[in-house]
């Protein structure tokens, strides 16, 4: 099968590269830069030259695969609500590439759309308040047109070598800051996965997924903050505290929704539908590495 990969340089993109080669796939993967370009060509796989901002690029490149994967996001926070809205033109654009033609096309979404109840499921429906649900309302919108098209829910924390997300950004907070901090008693949880158990799962979905299905990408269904927070405290060396809401506020900023958020999620669905067992390392144990603080 031929897998067209938006974000296939980045760091959960990279990793599905190398699964879909793993398993004889044949992969080209959006490249916006002459390092892209390379970085594809080192890994085996081919370039084809483009960016999600050129809706046009996307559907040439989406008309030639049989299968796409788009994990590419605009993860500037700053504009978050405007980058959720580029991404549903974005998936329109793949969509319609693939309209008539029963070729598969996975995107990317997060467990944090359906945080807020004693366990999130897969056929839990996106929060309309949470502007990335703009990503599974296109997705709707496209099944509804006959588009052949599923969605992956990741969680806030997709952990591994390279890691650039949440738990860097609270290392770098807590160094800043001198105080690894949790809101209140810090037992709120996060979700948790390995990218290359991700990446399984993306190659999985390609192959066999669903139309309409929202799958989850949790190996782990909860992570305790407090106790992620308490390893990061003791690999600094920093005190552990937890914060009162209006202190939590001002000591994470933007942040703050997600130190706070509480979002045990399952993937016993997904598991069985799919046969994905994810084997990797958990989050704790890997945050507990030298390599998250080598900086």
């Amino acid at each position: 099968m031929h897998v067209f990969v938006t974000g296939a340089t980045g760091f959960i993109g990279s990793a599905i590269v190398q699964e879909l080669l793993s398993h004889g796939h044949r992969v080209t993967g959006l490249a916006r830069s002459d390092a892209a370009v390379e970085a594809l060509a080192a890994a085996g796989a081919a370039a084809y030259r483009g960016s999600i901002e050129d809706l046009d690029s996307l559907r040439r490149g989406a008309a030639a695969a049989d299968a796409v994967i788009h994990t590419a996001f605009n993860h500037d926070f700053s504009r978050f609500a405007a980058s959720c809205e580029e991404d549903r033109h974005v998936i329109t654009a793949l969509g319609d590439a693939l309209a008539s033609s029963g070729r598969r096309l996975v995107v990317t979404s997060g467990t944090a759309l359906v945080a807020g109840k004693a366990l999130a499921i897969e056929t839990d429906a996106p929060s309309t308040r949470h502007p990335r649900a703009a990503s599974e309302q296109a997705v709707a919108a496209l099944v509804e047109r006959g588009v052949n098209a599923s969605v992956v829910r990741l969680p806030p924390s997709v952990h591994g070598d390279g890691d650039h997300g949440f738990v860097p950004l609270l290392i770098d907070l807590a160094s800043q800051k001198g105080l690894a901090a949790y809101v209140g008693d810090g037992h709120n949880r996060w979700p948790a996965v390995h990218r290359l158990d991700a990446a399984e799962l993306f190659r999985r979905v390609a192959e066999a997924g669903r139309a309409g299905v929202s799958y989850h990408g949790a190996a782990e269904t909860g992570v305790r903050f407090c106790d992620l927070t308490a390893v990061i405290g003791r690999r600094l060396g920093l005190p552990v505290r937890g914060l009162e809401v209006d202190a939590a506020a001002a000591h994470f900023g933007w942040l703050h929704h997600f130190a706070g958020m509480d979002n045990p999620t399952s993937s016993d669905w997904t598991q069985r539908e799919l046969g994905w067992r994810p084997r990797r390392i958990g989050l704790l144990a890997d945050v507990d590495q030298p390599g998250y603080f080598s900086n």
